[in-house]
């Protein structure tokens, strides 16, 4: 009854998915085509622009990019409980859109503190947005199909490709601008990218079919103090809170005292689930979700170096000429989503095929090859540069090379932890988990701001910077390949404890 009522439009299917799967697909697209465009230039705008050093401009890449991570679990539970998704995703696109345009403000270089403060002010609207759109509209996703859909998995298959393919253009377009023409045109790029995206988002309402809506539409409006409802309490206060985040990545060492506290909060309250609370069997399996969590800050803090000192390493010491032409170093940025795009049929295909013949790597196995992967792509680095010898310009091949070993590690990690955590939890504490999961994400990107800030210490206090940094890129290269090595050996050990055979009893 209910569909025969809706428009004509808004009914049938596009290419057997509902039409709106492609409205959030565009929306996406536009959203991660500015936060990847703009990411792409933060560091260099840092240094070239405010002309920080290099340590400086590491800490506030890991913090912003951690911050990133942390806010999706404040957004999807206010998402959950008041706004319902399609408001919260609307309201963050606002807040993103109003952040790339406060970075178009370049104002004076160096230290100039208005331009400064307007700079922090940019960074916390983008998180803050971020964290109400980035989560919720994936769960928009799920809500358009039964839960028992086959089609679900593909669906989230498309939406992926408009992630990538987002991630893709945005640092070709905004880091061309910025870098050739000004800062701000870069960031207006990222800026205009968003508002497509929440001009599609709201043409492509009916498409949604009522999903994503507040559970209590009339509670959420009803006055609550004097003439302010609970919704627009919540947009006010949430606006408020940009201050507070400002302060947080200007003051970059709180951010690690609140991974620092947030991530023993979490392990202590999964251990005394795991040994208060839990039989032997969800008890294994917890200890194995928690073995599995702590690599994954092991691996962003290694992965995200693409995004700060690989990005710096590419700008100065990489010869970027290609067919004549050279390339803005923010343009490589675009890479890793590149070889995704390649890569991510390949890989499913290839653990299908795998799997048939009984000899797909176990979960945690796969988490040991991307560590070893990903440690693989610095030395590719490294002995790249020193065969092309530390006097000359590194080949580019060898960025391309990075990437690739960092995207199979990704593509061994990323989509095979979450569906480990979904797995492995139990039904009451699957949006803890995943929570969790995003939680040791944004460890990882603190992480990668240390090292980062370590690299440009190292290399400012060096005769020969590049010698420092590829020194550095070597240690933490065997680093993750001995961490890797490590994990394969006990993945056979870790795969019992998750009790494979008996997860249709669970």
């Amino acid at each position: 009854m209910a569909s025969a009522a809706l428009p004509e439009a808004t009914r049938g299917t596009l290419l057997g998915h509902p039409k709106g799967l492609f409205i959030l697909f565009f929306a996406e697209m536009w959203e991660r085509f500015s936060f990847y465009g703009m990411r792409a230039l933060l560091v260099l705008y840092l240094t070239k622009h405010f002309l920080m050093s290099d340590e400086s401009s590491g800490m506030i890449y890991g913090a912003y990019t951690s911050l990133v991570y942390i806010t999706p679990v404040v957004g999807g539970y206010l998402a959950d409980h008041y706004l319902g998704q399609r408001k919260a995703v609307l309201f963050g696109g606002i807040l993103i859109a109003i952040g790339h345009l406060l970075l178009g403000f370049e104002g004076g270089g160096g230290q100039d503190a208005v331009a400064l403060n307007a700079f922090w002010t940019a960074l916390a609207f983008i998180i803050v947005g971020t964290g109400f759109l980035k989560a919720n509209i994936s769960a928009i996703v799920g809500q358009l199909y039964p839960r028992d859909d086959v089609r679900r998995d593909p669906a989230y298959t498309v939406f992926y490709m408009g992630i990538n393919l987002g991630g893709f253009l945005g640092p070709i377009a905004c880091g061309l601008l910025g870098e050739t023409v000004g800062w701000s045109y870069g960031f207006g790029a990222a800026a205009v990218g968003m508002l497509l995206g929440i001009i599609v988002f709201v043409i492509g309402k009916p498409l949604l079919l009522g999903k994503g809506e507040p559970a209590e539409p009339e509670k959420l409006s009803a006055p609550l103090f004097g003439p302010i409802s609970q919704e627009w309490l919540i947009y006010i206060l949430s606006v408020l809170s940009v201050l507070g985040i400002a302060w947080l990545v200007s003051h970059h060492d709180a951010v690690g005292v609140l991974l620092l506290a947030c991530g023993a909060v979490a392990t202590a309250y999964f251990l005394w689930e795991a040994f208060g609370r839990m039989e032997k069997i969800d008890r294994d399996r917890m200890l194995a979700a928690l073995f599995l969590l702590a690599l994954n800050p092991v691996f962003w803090g290694l992965f995200e170096q693409v995004g700060s000192s690989i990005n710096l390493f590419t700008d100065r010491h990489v010869d970027r000429h290609i067919l004549g032409w050279e390339v803005p170093a923010s343009m490589f940025q675009s890479v890793n989503s590149m070889f995704i795009i390649l890569f991510a049929p390949m890989f499913a295909a290839l653990w299908v095929w795998l799997g048939k013949r009984g000899a797909e790597p176990s979960t945690p196995a796969k988490f040991g090859l991307a560590l070893v992967q990903v440690g693989l792509g610095f030395l590719a680095l490294v002995w790249g540069a020193q065969w092309a010898g530390l006097e000359n310009a590194t080949p580019v091949v060898f960025i391309f090379l990075i990437y690739a070993l960092h995207t199979t590690g990704e593509l061994c990690l990323s989509p095979v932890g979450l569906s480990a955590m979904s797995k492995l939890a139990l039904p009451r504490m699957i949006s803890i988990m995943m929570g969790v999961w995003f939680l040791a994400t944004a460890a990882g990107d603190f992480i990668a701001g240390l090292i980062a800030a370590n690299i440009g210490a190292v290399s400012a206090k060096s005769a020969d910077p590049v010698l420092a940094t590829l020194e550095v890129y070597s240690a933490i290269g065997w680093f993750g390949i001995g961490v890797g090595v490590v994990v394969l050996l006990l993945a056979p050990f870790v795969k019992r404890l998750m009790h494979l055979d008996r997860l249709k009893d669970a």
